[in-house]
């Protein structure tokens, strides 16, 4: 943000390893939303006591948030560093970014910032899953 980092440093890394481990098991209690890109922390899931002063929900709200403009205006320039590696570059690899392309593209404009709402809403779609989300706003 502004030419710096928003995470305080490497060596706050193991908090995020800490959320990770946490969403393994049987019994899981690392808390995620479902992204364009994958499973992302909730606020409040990383631990980040200790680390007021420098960080705070605010700066984890930022850090968190998945922007589809943003990573669609990324994904051009993975192709073209992808080209380097011409036939020897795994399909795989295509085949993911091609994936995350089409799911970025789709993304639903969500018209709130209220984490607890995008939660439960994210919530019922992975219950009843439905073809689509319509948000209202009035």
């Amino acid at each position: 943000e502004k030419g710096s980092f928003i995470w305080p440093g490497f060596g706050e890394n193991s908090r995020v390893l800490k959320w990770v481990c946490e969403r393994l098991g049987r019994n899981p209690t690392g808390h995620s939303v479902m992204t364009p890109i994958g499973q992302v922390p909730t606020i409040d899931s990383i631990d980040i006591s200790g680390l007021e002063d420098e960080f705070n929900v605010s700066s984890m709200s930022r850090l968190l948030t998945v922007d589809p403009k943003e990573w669609l205006a990324e994904i051009s320039g993975v192709r073209e560093y992808y080209k380097q590696f011409g036939k020897r570059l795994p399909a795989a690899l295509v085949e993911e970014l091609d994936s995350l392309e089409k799911r970025l593209g789709s993304v639903d404009v969500v018209p709130t910032n209220n984490q607890a709402l995008i939660s439960w809403v994210q919530e019922m779609r992975d219950m009843c899953k439905p073809a689509h989300v319509r948000w209202a706003t009035g």
